[in-house]
């Protein structure tokens, strides 16, 4: 079925970033910098000599959209396996005035983790890779670079009842999904990801190293969902572990327009927000060929509970009866084999497949997000369809994802991520193509900025909320240099609201030279 291509990509894309000055650099200078300080350092360093130099940066890169020939390569890959490494790119780079890209999973909607318009240096995470998990106290420090497959298998050999809120595809990064938020399958029941840190390990722009207790509440506030890159580099995260029942129940219906999709996404949007929080219920729209092979729209009701069949069936059928789910439908499994059925693995799977390290294709791909308070018109969802039938739309993906529960219960000043209890769900908007070329990667950007504009009148306003980790650029970019408060407060509302203006101020404390900045980095007081 189509839709699983779609799936299977989409549930894969995140991460982290940083920036420097852009005077003269010197790349035998910066090297000789980091010999001197440190051989160890010299032992993980690639330039584009080294044999493995491309592989290395291509293992982590997950849009191939902003990997082509004309798109500048870093000068050096560093993949240091220590907090004092760390230290000493920081400190090279900032004297030989090279810029930074910190890379935890690659997964970056934009790509900033691992591209850049003038020279730069990428700090990959991948060998702080430590997982320490205390099951009596229900918790785990992980390292900067450890993927959620890594985290999730690694929870369930400790025990079943014990799991993590985090996103569905296994590689992507740890880090950059806290930093971002973390929107989840069960942030009805425990919030986002990032409402799950309890502390963190940065490095900052003058070399220190900080846990939350010297950090300080400001700072340890702003790295839960502000984007930690543009305030250093976070080498480990202590994150609070979640109960999860013996058994939990899925399920995946497909409705075509034919069968009523448009009245069913019509009710999911009066009561999925409004539903028991132990129940995720998510759709999935596409374009498919019915079975008289005529193109139709398809709506994908896919859910995680936890609890059995008979409850989840016993309360659909009262909630939900025009969906007609019943037993047949349901899968029960253990929550482990659930990560497994959300990342839409091959079938027969195993826990020991979510370690692997590259088992989706890499597409070409542009995604946007919104944020919905109020239900879409069944003539506005028609409109809707109508985009979908176009031609850059075969590979496009539309993903509604529920709020309510926990999520909207704590306060949108609690972390940086503000879009709480105003909003009933949020839209994934994803359009994927094969073909290479500007002209057309242009042909279905296009596309999607058109299907944007056609959701105006529908979705949030002033601002036009959207999600930090569905990475968008075109709503506003800083300069290569610094950036004003009022420039970047045009795309930065949207992302964090009233948030903006503290993520400001703690920005401009940390990091007043503003060495880690990026094309949507916090900026800071320009004198």
């Amino acid at each position: 079925m189509k839709i699983s291509r779609l799936v299977l990509l989409s549930v894969c894309f995140l991460v982290s970033v940083s920036f420097t000055n852009i005077e003269a650099q010197n790349p035998e200078t910066f090297l000789q910098c980091v010999i001197s300080s440190s051989e160890r350092v010299s032992q993980v360093i690639y330039t584009p000599k080294n044999s493995s130099f491309t592989s290395t940066f291509l293992s982590g890169i997950q849009n191939v959209r902003f990997f082509s020939p004309s798109m500048p390569t870093p000068s050096f890959i560093v993949t240091p396996s220590s907090e004092s490494e760390i230290q000493t790119v920081i400190s090279c780079s900032k004297s030989n005035n090279f810029l930074v890209r910190v890379r935890s999973g690659g997964h970056d909607y934009e790509g900033l983790s691992y591209a850049a318009k003038v020279p730069f240096v990428i700090i990959d995470l991948g060998n702080l890779s430590s997982i320490t998990i205390d099951v009596e106290e229900g918790t785990a420090w992980i390292g900067g670079g450890v993927r959620l497959g890594d985290l999730y298998y690694h929870i369930s050999n400790k025990s079943r009842n014990l799991g993590f809120p985090g996103a569905n595809c296994p590689t992507v990064g740890v880090g950059g999904l806290l930093s971002g938020g973390g929107i989840n399958m069960m942030l009805r029941k425990y919030g986002l990801a990032a409402d799950n840190i309890l502390d963190a390990r940065i490095i900052t722009a003058d070399g220190k190293i900080l846990d939350r207790k010297s950090m300080g509440d400001d700072l340890f506030w702003a790295i839960r969902g502000g984007g930690a890159a543009s305030f250093g580099v976070i080498t480990a995260w202590k994150i609070r572990l979640v109960e999860v029942p013996d058994i939990v129940t899925a399920f995946t219906i497909a409705r075509t327009l034919e069968q009523n999709a448009t009245d069913l996404v019509y009710r999911w949007q009066e009561i999925a927000h409004e539903l028991d929080r132990d129940l995720y219920l998510r759709v999935l729209i596409s374009r498919v060929n019915n079975s008289n092979g005529k193109p139709t729209i398809q709506a994908t009701f896919n859910s995680l509970f936890l609890g059995n069949t008979d409850s989840l069936v016993a309360l659909l059928q009262k909630r939900f009866p025009e969906l007609g789910l019943v037993k047949k439908d349901c899968k029960e499994m253990s929550w482990i084999e659930s990560v497994i059925y959300f990342a839409d693995l091959p079938k027969g799977s195993t826990a020991e497949d979510l370690l692997r390290k590259d088992p989706y294709p890499k597409p070409y791909y542009k995604a946007k997000s919104d944020y919905v308070a109020t239900p879409i018109p069944k003539h506005g969802l028609e409109g809707l369809w109508r985009h979908l039938y176009e031609d850059e739309a075969r590979d496009a993906l539309l993903i509604f994802g529920p709020s309510g529960g926990r999520v909207s219960e704590i306060s949108e000043s609690e972390i940086p991520y503000p879009h709480r209890g105003a909003y009933i769900y949020d839209i994934q908007q994803l359009v994927y193509w094969d073909e290479k070329g500007n002209k057309e990667a242009d042909k279905y950007i296009n596309w999607i900025r058109r299907l944007y504009s056609y959701l105006t009148p529908f979705v949030s306003k002033n601002p036009r909320a959207a999600y930090l980790n569905y990475r968008d650029l075109d709503l506003g970019v800083n300069n290569v240099g610094n950036t004003s408060y009022g420039q970047a407060r045009v795309w930065g509302i949207k992302y964090f609201n009233n948030n903006f203006e503290r993520l400001f101020l703690v920005k401009s404390k940390v990091d007043p030279s503003n060495f880690f900045r990026n094309e949507q980095s916090i900026p800071v007081y320009i004198y």
